[in-house]
C-alpha cells in the first residue's frame, strides 16, 4: 500500500509526508478569525478564505514530483504528448488501477463494517439456499437511516471499482429474493452528468436542448448483483428491473410535481430515458440485454476516458492543499449544488498551477461503454421538445424477472453449479483482505 501523503481531520492541519502541508508549501497559516486560513468542518484540511500566498519553489517541485511518481506507479508514462498507460487495458488492469482508491474507501468504512458487518452478512444467502427455478425477486426502495440503507452501503463495498454516491435526485433499490429473504443485488438512479457527448449525439441534442430537458433523464450510477446470485448472471436481472413499472412509479411519487432544492422550480418532467456506463470496459451485464416487450439496453457510444480516479486519496488532498496554500477558491471545498465536477476542477487547477498539462493527466484513456434504455416510445421526440411524453410502456417487476430467470439464470445454474459453494462468511473475508 502506498504511504499516506496527506492527512488531516477536523481541527487538525493537513499533513503532507509528515509535515503540515502549508509548512511544506512555505506558507504560514493563520488560524484566527481574521487570518488567511480557517478550518472548515468536515473538510479534512485548511481552507483559504483570505489573501493568496505563494508556495516555496522547492516545495512546489516536491508536489509535482509526488504527482508524477504516483502516475508512474500506476503505469502511466509521459510520451511527450501526455500521459498514457503503457500496457493493455484489460478488466483486471482496470480493477488494479482502482485498487488504491478501493483501499481508501474500505479504510473509511472500517468502523462501519466492524459495527454492522455481521448483521449485514446475515442478508447474504449461502449457495445451498438458492434455488434458481424458485427465485422470487422483489424491489425494496431504500430510505435513509434504515437497515436497508446500511445494507445498501455495505454491499457497495464489494464493488472492485468504488461506487459513486450520486448527486441531485436519487432513487435507491435493493433487489431481494422473497423466497429466502436474501439480497440479490442493488441499483441506484441519480441525476445524469451534464456533459456526456455519446448521449447527446445519440439523442441529437444541442446545448440548449440538453439544458432544458436533461431532467427527463436519470443515470444508473451503481448496478449489480452480489454473491452467490452474481454467479448466476443476476446482474442482468437487476439491471432490467431499473426500467420496471414499479421504479417509474417511485420516481413519479418522489419527484413529479415537487420543487427543486436549488432552483425552486417545480419538476413536471416525466422520466423517459435511463443511461448507464460500464465499469470495466466492455459490459457483460448490459451487452445483449433485452426483455421482449420491456427494457432494451442500447449501446450508444463510449466515454472519452477522462477523469480523476487515478488522482484520488492522498494525492488529491495534496493537490487541494496546494491550492489552499496559494489561495485558490476551488480549495474551499465541495458545497451542495456544485455538481459532480468539483474534484475534476480541483485536480486540473492544481496541475496547471504546477506547470503540468491538466488534460494530459486527466485523460487516462480508460473508456466506458454508454448504454441507454428508453421508457416511452416517443422518448426522442420528448427530449427534442417536439411533443409531450405519452404513457410509459413498462413491464412490472415480476414479468421482467420471469423472463430473466428463464433466459439467463436457470440455464447458467444448469451449466455451472459453482454458486452452491459460496458461504456468506466469504464477504467479510474479502473486505478484510482487500482492505
Amino acid at each position: 500500500m502506498a504511504p499516506t501523503l496527506a492527512t488531516g481531520g477536523p481541527g487538525e492541519p493537513c499533513v503532507f509526508l509528515g509535515l503540515d502541508v502549508h509548512c511544506v508549501l512555505g506558507v504560514r497559516a493563520r488560524h484566527d478569525t481574521g487570518g488567511g486560513f480557517r478550518h472548515e468542518e468536515g473538510l479534512g484540511e485548511l481552507a483559504t478564505v483570505g489573501p493568496t500566498a505563494s508556495p516555496d519553489p522547492v516545495a512546489r517541485g516536491v508536489v509535482e514530483r509526488v504527482v508524477r511518481e504516483r502516475l508512474a506507479q500506476l503505469g502511466f508514462i509521459d510520451n511527450g504528448d501526455g500521459y498514457r498507460l503503457q500496457d493493455e487495458i484489460t478488466k483486471q488492469r482496470i480493477r488494479d488501477l482502482h485498487s488504491g482508491q478501493r483501499r481508501e474507501v474500505l479504510a473509511r468504512n472500517r468502523a462501519f463494517v466492524r459495527t454492522h458487518g455481521r448483521e449485514m452478512v446475515s442478508y447474504f444467502a449461502a449457495g445451498t439456499e438458492v434455488e434458481p427455478n424458485a427465485i422470487q425477486p422483489v424491489l425494496v426502495e431504500v430510505m435513509p437511516g434504515t437497515t436497508e440503507a446500511r445494507l445498501f452501503r455495505f454491499a457497495c463495498l464489494l464493488w472492485s471499482v468504488p461506487v459513486s454516491q450520486g448527486f441531485g435526485r436519487r432513487l435507491r433499490f435493493l433487489v431481494r429474493d422473497q423466497r429466502n429473504g436474501s439480497l440479490i443485488g442493488l441499483f441506484a438512479l441519480g441525476d445524469p452528468v451534464f456533459n456526456l457527448s455519446a448521449r447527446d449525439t445519440w439523442i441529437g441534442w444541442t446545448h440548449l436542448d440538453r439544458a432544458d430537458r436533461l431532467t427527463h433523464v436519470m443515470d444508473a450510477y451503481v448496478v449489480g448483483a452480489v454473491p452467490p446470485y452474481s454467479q448466476l448472471i443476476c446482474g442482468k436481472l437487476v439491471a432490467a428491473l431499473m426500467a420496471s413499472r414499479e421504479v417509474i412509479a417511485a420516481y413519479d411519487r418522489k419527484y413529479l410535481g415537487r420543487h427543486a432544492v436549488i432552483t425552486g422550480r417545480q419538476n413536471n418532467a416525466r422520466l423517459v430515458l435511463l443511461t448507464t456506463t460500464s465499469a470495466l470496459g466492455r459490459s457483460s451485464i448490459y451487452n445483449r440485454l433485452a426483455v421482449p416487450g420491456g427494457p432494451r439496453f442500447i449501446r450508444i457510444g463510449a466515454t472519452r476516458g477522462f477523469g480523476h480516479f487515478h488522482l484520488t486519496g492522498d494525492v488529491f488532498q495534496l493537490l487541494r492543499g496546494y491550492l489552499s496554500a496559494i489561495g485558490h477558491p476551488y480549495a474551499s471545498g465541495y458545497r451542495f449544488g456544485m455538481g459532480p465536477n468539483w474534484r475534476l476542477r480541483v485536480a486540473r487547477a492544481a496541475l496547471e498551477n504546477l506547470g503540468i498539462d491538466g488534460n494530459s493527466v486527466l485523460k487516462h484513456g480508460i473508456q466506458r461503454e454508454v448504454y441507454a434504455v428508453s421508457l416511452t416510445p416517443d422518448f426522442r421526440e420528448v427530449l427534442l421538445g417536439i411533443c409531450e411524453p405519452t404513457d410509459h410502456v413498462a413491464l412490472c417487476a415480476s414479468e421482467i424477472a420471469n423472463y430473466c430467470l428463464s433466459r439467463w439464470i436457470v440455464p447458467r445454474a444448469q451449466r455451472d453449479g459453482e454458486f452452491r459453494c459460496f458461504a456468506p462468511s466469504e464477504v467479510l473475508d474479502r473486505l478484510a483482505w482487500d482492505g
